[in-house]
């Protein structure tokens, strides 16, 4: 799960211990976090927009989705006039710190394993989020030195 470290780091996410993952505007990236992702399920903190970006540690999900209150605020830069409270578009999880990692994996060190290369990271790099096999998962965290 990305985010610019000047607009929401992981040492945010360890002061605040849990947040909305909220602003998620893509139908792909949205489909993942509501379809895909289950409370208890680790994701990984990815900071984008930086040289070098890295995976800056890791975070849990702790809620089921639910609708993202930003998509109805008018005054919001995420407001969506075609979204509704009966029907909305966009959903949101909350999740909550787990580890800054004391050595953040590069996106130079990922390429750097070959197993690593089918990362979605790679394929889909718009992506706020992208999906990470367990063999991909384990392998990042030993990277990490975790």
């Amino acid at each position: 799960m990305k985010s610019e470290p000047d607009a929401y780091s992981i040492d945010d996410l360890k002061r605040d211990g849990q947040i909305r993952w909220s602003g998620v505007r893509n139908y792909e990236a949205r489909n993942i976090m509501r379809d895909k992702m289950n409370i208890g399920d680790r994701a990984f903190f990815y900071h984008s927009n930086v040289k070098p970006p890295v995976i800056a540690g890791e975070m849990e999900v702790c809620t089921e989705p639910y609708p993202d209150p930003l998509q109805f605020d008018p005054d919001s830069k995420y407001f969506d006039p075609k979204s509704s409270e009966s029907d909305p578009r966009w959903q949101l999880i909350d999740v909550k710190f787990i580890q800054k990692f004391e050595k953040p994996v590069t996106r130079d060190e990922l390429k750097e394993h070959e197993d690593l290369l089918e990362m979605q990271l790679f394929k889909r790099n718009r992506l706020s989020i992208t999906e990470v096999t367990e063999e991909q998962y384990k392998k990042v965290l030993k990277l990490a030195d975790e």
